[in-house]
């Protein structure tokens, strides 16, 4: 009878020993995760998201909005790459120099072929069992913005929205975006 090998549980500290090759690494529940750098349509739709948060965030001082590659050290054995995030300004303190230690306010996640499932699914859960409040996913293929809330431990969607038109979300409910030039 085949014994099963026995499951090694990595933590941040080998997680900061991999290499810089290029790749997007992540770490689920003490497994490593990898993902090749995203294309340049998923690079525009982060950037032009970006662009959008940081004009309504950083006018109004509601906190900091940071992007990938940064860690999110959501426990030592659980380390994610969210492609946006946001941090309340009175949680600022968790933003240290080489990661955010623990659930930023909200995480944004650009579906991408490759990251779909894992965004989807996966990741969702890992930000739901540790207590991320916000989560939009954007789907540029499809052209679906799409807001979630935390309730009891999972997600509700809250807001969902198509092509050219105009969403407004939690955290920032006084922000209105443009999904046709997020999409541009």
């Amino acid at each position: 009878m085949a014994t099963q090998p026995e499951r090694i549980i990595l933590t941040y500290d080998d997680y900061r020993q991999l290499p810089e090759d290029g790749n997007r690494y992540e770490l689920y529940e003490g497994e490593i995760e990898v993902t090749p750098a995203s294309g340049s349509r998923h690079q525009r739709v982060v950037g032009n998201l970006d662009w959008a948060l940081e004009s309504h965030v950083r006018p109004r001082n509601l906190g900091t909005v940071l992007f990938a590659p940064l860690d999110v050290l959501l426990s030592e054995t659980t380390v994610v790459q969210p492609d946006i995030l946001f941090v309340a300004r009175e949680r600022e303190g968790t933003i240290g120099e080489r990661y955010v230690g623990g659930p930023p306010d909200l995480v944004v996640e650009v579906l991408s072929p490759t990251t779909r499932h894992r965004d989807r699914v996966i990741k969702r859960q890992l930000y739901a069992r540790f207590g991320v409040p916000h989560l939009w996913m954007l789907d540029p293929d499809q052209r679906r913005f799409q807001a979630f809330n935390l309730v009891e431990g999972g997600y509700q969607l809250s807001v969902e929205g198509q092509a050219d038109e105009t969403v407004s979300a939690a955290p920032f409910p006084d922000l209105t975006i443009r999904l046709g030039e997020v999409w541009a």
